[in-house]
């Protein structure tokens, strides 16, 4: 599959590099074609580098891993023709580090980021998920024993299918796959990352993550 993903932080490095590696076609946008982190990584990774639009026109699955504050501007620069009608799969949070840490949320209780992509982008099949597990996990969930559960939401249920089976590739077993609902749900997503950051403190580690124990 040709994947177009937006960022070149850690999350978007180790999503890239792991998309690569179970046979996806993926290109690495950034702000600027020669951007030093997406050269790198596309030079160790088998991937390639380009622009958001770049990205964005080669994908016929995008991925949002940049950082909650930039992705609306990432997305604007990607254009909305190469967006239209394409599953976008926003892993982003919303953080806010200008009063230091721990951050806070730039959207909370009504919305959320996934929310604010979705209607920017109407005819995009905006869906969100991994945002509650650290980059790592993300890719590799075997890194945390045990089983544990990674969420999904969105309006579309076709593009729930298509990012239900990125994280199977992922090695996210069926079963630990919660469907949350639609995109509003989101919302809840966004908001456990103050807890994650709590948690992530007390245990010392972010190689942790949470099971949904059923009664």
């Amino acid at each position: 599959m040709r994947i177009g993903l937006f960022g070149t932080g850690t999350v978007g490095q180790a999503v890239g590099s792991r998309l690569v590696e179970v046979g996806h076609d993926v290109v690495m946008g950034a702000r600027d074609a020669a951007n030093p982190r997406a050269a790198e990584w596309a030079a160790t990774s088998g991937g390639r580098a380009g622009t958001f639009a770049d990205a964005a026109a080669h994908g016929e699955v995008l991925v949002n891993a940049t950082s909650g504050a930039g992705s609306l501007d990432a997305l604007a620069a990607a254009g909305a023709p190469n967006i239209a009608g394409k599953v976008l799969v926003d892993i982003a949070n919303p953080l806010d580090f200008s009063g230091g840490f721990p951050p806070s949320l730039t959207v909370v209780n009504t919305d959320s980021l996934a929310e604010r992509i979705q209607r920017a982008y109407p005819d995009a099949r905006v869906v969100k998920t991994l945002n509650t597990v650290n980059a790592d996990i993300m890719v590799r969930p075997d890194r945390v024993p045990g089983e544990h559960d990674v969420f999904v939401a969105g309006d579309d249920p076709d593009a729930k299918g298509t990012v239900r089976e990125l994280l199977r590739a992922f090695g996210w077993p069926d079963g630990s796959i919660i469907d949350l609902g639609g995109l509003q749900a989101a919302r809840g997503m966004e908001m456990y990352l103050p807890l994650w950051l709590n948690l992530m403190g007390t245990l010392g580690t972010a190689s942790f993550n949470i099971k949904v124990v059923r009664g």
